[in-house]
């Protein structure tokens, strides 16, 4: 979670893509940064499973950013899958 975040905030969709489950991963993840949002903190709210000896997780989380003179922030729920080893994101429910 906390590299995707880094990756959101620097723009490194490279990761993004890396990072992102085959089965749910849009042909080029865009981050944030392109439409001018920069990413101020991150706060990890839960956690769920994700341990060494499981294959999914959920990670509950919220993240602040600006664009512009506006301020906000992203409240999501994210799920995790373990495949070959390393974890990846599935999908999530903004709230």
């Amino acid at each position: 979670m906390r590299s995707r975040y880094a990756a959101y905030a620097m723009g490194d969709t490279d990761h993004l893509f890396r990072t992102w489950h085959p089965r749910t991963r849009p042909e080029q993840p865009a981050t944030q940064a392109e439409g001018g949002l920069t990413w101020h903190g991150l706060e990890i709210l839960d956690t769920v499973a994700g341990g060494p000896d499981d294959d999914t997780g959920e990670v509950e989380f919220r993240a602040r950013y600006r664009a512009g003179v506006v301020t906000g922030e992203l409240h999501e729920r994210s799920r995790f899958a373990r495949r070959a080893g390393r974890w990846v994101y599935v999908d999530g429910d903004v709230g």
